[in-house]
């Protein structure tokens, strides 16, 4: 249920949001009222959708999230321009995709490259706002995923880079926890994107039967979420995953 306003006046900084979940998450807290800054590495559609509805409310910076260069650009124009980041949702990441492979076949650039995009992205821009956030406060919403907990084969870095999330998160939970800022994790299962329109059927197939709800998710699922862990509503929870997976992992 979308919550009129419940995000009015706050700043919100998504990374990896121009496609997928990113722009779902985007799509959520701009209904809901809320400044939102993001960087991609190509935004202009998710700009085309959204920019003249949302005016003054959107800015979009296309950069490789790799980079902690482009990052701190990105942090210092919206801050610029909207104010202190009061919520930071560290979106992007990725598997090493066709380059993917069992662990005794995989390649050290690869591992790297995952850790980067995964792992490194979040720690730098967590980086960024988390001296304000001693300040003031404030919400940080860290993006794993159900191949962490489940270890799914074939994907033994991005595995680790997702874990790594879960660590990184509540560590910074407890640093942050007296200062009235909050640090969580979501890890989404098969979500329902482009790239899962390009899987074969026998895949999704496959998907679904290992998944008890039955069904592949929604981007709207995980930006429900997210936007309840970066509510007032959630300010009593801190350091904890939440699985957004129909069932396929439990804790």
């Amino acid at each position: 249920m979308i919550v009129a306003n419940r995000f009015k006046n706050r700043t919100v900084m998504v990374s990896g949001g121009g496609g997928g979940i990113g722009a779902g998450i985007v799509r959520r807290f701009l209904s809901e009222g809320a400044r939102v800054g993001v960087v991609d590495l190509h935004t202009a559609e998710l700009v085309a959708e959204l920019a003249e509805t949302h005016a003054g409310r959107l800015i979009a910076l296309d950069g490789d999230c790799t980079d902690g260069a482009v990052l701190e650009t990105f942090h210092a124009k919206v801050v610029a321009d909207f104010g202190p980041v009061d919520i930071l949702v560290n979106n992007v990441g990725q598997s090493g995709r066709e380059r993917s492979a069992p662990f005794h076949e995989s390649s050290e650039d690869v591992w790297r490259f995952v850790m980067e995009v995964s792992l490194f992205s979040a720690m730098r821009l967590s980086r960024l706002v988390a001296g304000a956030m001693r300040e003031r406060g404030g919400r940080i919403v860290n993006m794993s995923s159900d191949a962490a907990f489940v270890g799914d084969a074939g994907l033994t870095d991005y595995a680790a880079a997702k874990m790594g999330i879960v660590g990184f998160t509540r560590s910074l939970a407890r640093e942050l926890a007296p200062y009235g800022a909050t640090v969580n994790v979501v890890a989404p299962g098969a979500i329902r994107t482009r790239a899962h329109d390009t899987m074969p059927a026998a895949v999704i197939a496959r998907i679904k039967a290992t998944t008890p709800a039955g069904f592949v998710g929604e981007p709207e699922d995980v930006a429900a979420a997210v936007a309840f862990l970066a509510s007032d509503e959630a300010r009593f929870i801190t350091g904890q995953s939440l699985l957004i997976d129909g069932g396929r992992w439990m804790i």
